[in-house]
């Protein structure tokens, strides 16, 4: 619901920035020589910059991260245009180059390169935990919000495999959003002999996000939730949907259904006959039931699907409106760790700002 209100926001700020832009980029000089003193004939050219720009931008990434990049662009113009307004109040005179509008470009290609850099590239990310319960030590290898073909492939998504079992992990979990409507089914069927591919102690576990059964589906690669299944349970992958594993009789391992099923079970449900001195760990695609994971005592609770906040100045937007209960990080509410991934890849958009791609290495001692 957060993302489908951006989008609807960010439609609106669209008709407004294509306005803006087409007035700022009328400003420069070639243009109004062009013209010829013209305004109607200025706005045409200026308009036929922008939109074509915008268009080559959609052709080649897509139309959403064309809008982000007008966004950016917008923002940028009105900042340096705020700021040499004063400078040119101070100095009681104007300039003969349009520097507000070449500021705000090199700016705009500068920040969303190291944007791109941080969505495209993946880090580690590491926490260590301490609990009371015999669990004699447990690492955990977390990965979440692949959307497969966003920003990889399932080739690609082997060798992010061969890097978390370098970490020697005992058991590897994906809370969610792993596949999503672009993934194709090459790709989907690469990624679960991948993942079978790899032999943690204890197996590799998914849970679902809201995107992995899909909302629509291309025809020339579609693909069912029933053959998604098949394949993750042809290579070994093990799915937990409102289900509990007990685990070497060391630890549970809880998988939710996603919050979008308003019919899943409630994590009290879940735990209610289990043995509370065992360590229970639980997977919850969205970060939004901490209150009621704490009363139910689970120890630790791992969720994705905010991307980090995505991008500055959203960041913080889902906390604010209560759509989560945390963006990104470690947090402790009662007696229950809570951990959220910014995750190891995108949706749709190709940039991440104020966050970064990641997968996660977590030590329970």
């Amino acid at each position: 619901m957060l993302w489908i209100t951006i989008l609807f926001i960010a439609l609106a700020l669209l008709i407004l920035g294509m306005i803006y832009m087409t007035w700022a980029v009328g400003k420069f000089s070639f243009i109004q020589k062009a013209s010829k003193g013209k305004k109607a004939r200025r706005r045409l050219f200026s308009f036929g910059i922008v939109a074509l720009v915008f268009a080559l931008f959609t052709v080649t990434l897509s139309l959403v991260n064309a809008v982000i990049i007008l966004l950016h662009l917008v923002i940028f113009r009105i900042l340096y245009g705020f700021i040499f307004a004063i400078i040119k109040k101070v100095r009681k005179k104007d300039y003969k180059v349009y520097w507000q509008a070449w500021f705000a470009l090199v700016t705009c290609i500068i920040y969303l390169a190291v944007g791109f850099y941080l969505c495209k590239h993946v880090w580690v990310t590491r926490y260590e935990l301490l609990t009371a319960k015999d669990l004699g030590g447990l690492r955990v290898a977390m990965f979440a919000d692949s959307h497969l073909g966003t920003t990889f492939d399932g080739k690609k998504l082997g060798e992010y495999l061969e890097d978390m079992m370098a970490e020697s992990p005992d058991i590897i979990v994906i809370p969610g959003d792993m596949i999503d409507d672009g993934t194709s089914r090459e790709d989907m069927i690469e990624c679960c002999r991948v993942l079978g591919s790899v032999k943690p102690k204890y197996g590799v576990w998914f849970a679902y996000g809201n995107h992995d059964r899909g909302y629509y589906r291309d025809e020339d690669s579609s693909f069912t939730n029933e053959e998604f299944v098949s394949e993750m349970e042809k290579n070994g992958v093990h799915i937990l949907c409102d289900e509990v594993e007990l685990i070497d009789d060391r630890f549970y391992l809880i998988g939710r259904d996603d919050k979008s099923n308003s019919s899943r079970t409630t994590i009290g449900d879940l735990t209610k006959d289990l043995d509370q001195s065992k360590y229970m760990l639980v997977l919850d695609h969205q970060p939004n039931d901490y209150d009621n994971e704490a009363a139910a005592k689970a120890d630790l609770v791992l969720s994705g699907h905010t991307h980090g906040g995505q991008m500055l100045p959203v960041t913080f937007l889902g906390e604010y409106i209560g759509a989560n209960d945390r963006t990104y990080g470690y947090e402790r509410k009662q007696d229950t760790d809570f951990i959220v991934t910014s995750g190891i890849s995108d949706w749709a958009i190709l940039f991440k700002t104020g966050t970064k791609s990641e997968y996660v290495i977590i030590d329970i001692k």
